[in-house]
């Protein structure tokens, strides 16, 4: 009964929200977060936590402007990921203002193929939408496997609708699609910040210890594409702002797994870099760091 009341809200979600007038839209996302905020739920509190980390300086009733912020923030993505199917090319050109973009173009005018990586900033199927819409260009993601399975469906037949191929984010079916894309000359799109895993690679994330996937650094290292870190946040409203950071370059000398390390630890640094300048734009409320993991399972 859970499982088909989700899908059902979310289908809800789908269907209305694209239809209601804008401005009704961003003030029901407002509400939504506000009220969530003021329970002070898990999921508030474990924002709080992490921001904590990001701001380490910030007194307490700062943080909570931090997690209201974020919380509005993370309901606009939901509002503009249900009204974005109504977009127009012109619309993503007007609102999406994204910087160095010429480390995308470049590399893939150069045939080696590219991989970007990002973290859960702002709104990466907004990006998507851009690079598909603006750009022209096509690409390729992984979804994680969501339950109830109409959920799922829900969530791939919506980027599907967007421009976007899809993959399930189990077995490693994905990986290899993945790398005959890149070595075709493809763009790859992944979202990279969190791993809970025992592959994920160990990472220095704001002083601590976090788990990311290897697939991104692995990727660059089997093709020879080009790895690039992109980071996203809010402006004034409606832009969405981003920045295409320098390729992730793979060592020169080292194993497979020192090489994967130093990559992912570069991809690690950017993301630190874009969340430190927008904390209030991180949707991060679950567990990250292995303290907070092992204190969670003892």
């Amino acid at each position: 009964m859970r499982d088909k009341l989700t899908d059902a809200l979310y289908g809800l979600g789908w269907s209305a929200v694209k239809k209601m007038p804008e401005p009704m839209a961003a003030r029901l996302g407002r509400t939504i977060a506000d009220t969530a905020w003021k329970r002070r739920g898990k999921g508030v509190l474990r924002l709080e936590s992490n921001l904590a980390r990001v701001v380490p300086d910030a007194t307490p009733e700062r943080l909570m402007e931090l997690s209201k912020a974020g919380m509005r923030s993370y309901m606009r993505y939901w509002m503009e990921s249900f009204r974005l199917p109504t977009w127009s090319r012109e619309r993503v050109e007007r609102d999406v203002a994204i910087q160095d973009v010429h480390h995308l173009t470049d590399g893939l005018a150069s045939g080696r193929g590219v991989i970007l990586a990002l973290p859960h900033l702002a709104n990466w199927d907004l990006a998507g939408v851009w690079v598909t819409r603006a750009l022209g260009v096509p690409f390729t993601t992984v979804a994680e496997r969501l339950r109830p399975e109409s959920l799922y469906d829900r969530f791939v037949a919506y980027r599907e609708s967007l421009g976007m191929e899809v993959l399930p984010h189990s077995g490693g079916a994905a990986f290899g699609t993945l790398a005959r894309r890149l070595r075709a000359g493809g763009l790859v799109c992944l979202v990279a910040d969190r791993d809970l895993s025992a592959s994920g690679v160990e990472v220095k994330y704001f002083g601590e210890t976090a788990r990311m996937p290897a697939g991104p650094a692995l990727l660059a290292q089997q093709t020879g594409a080009l790895l690039l870190p992109v980071t996203l946040w809010y402006g004034e409203e409606p832009v969405m702002h981003g920045r295409v950071h320098a390729p992730v370059d793979v060592p020169e000398t080292g194993t497979r797994a020192e090489k994967t390390s130093s990559m992912t630890q570069a991809l690690a640094d950017a993301y630190a870099t874009g969340i430190a300048e927008h904390p209030e734009d991180w949707h991060m409320l679950q567990r990250l760091w292995l303290v907070d993991l092992e204190e969670r399972r003892a």
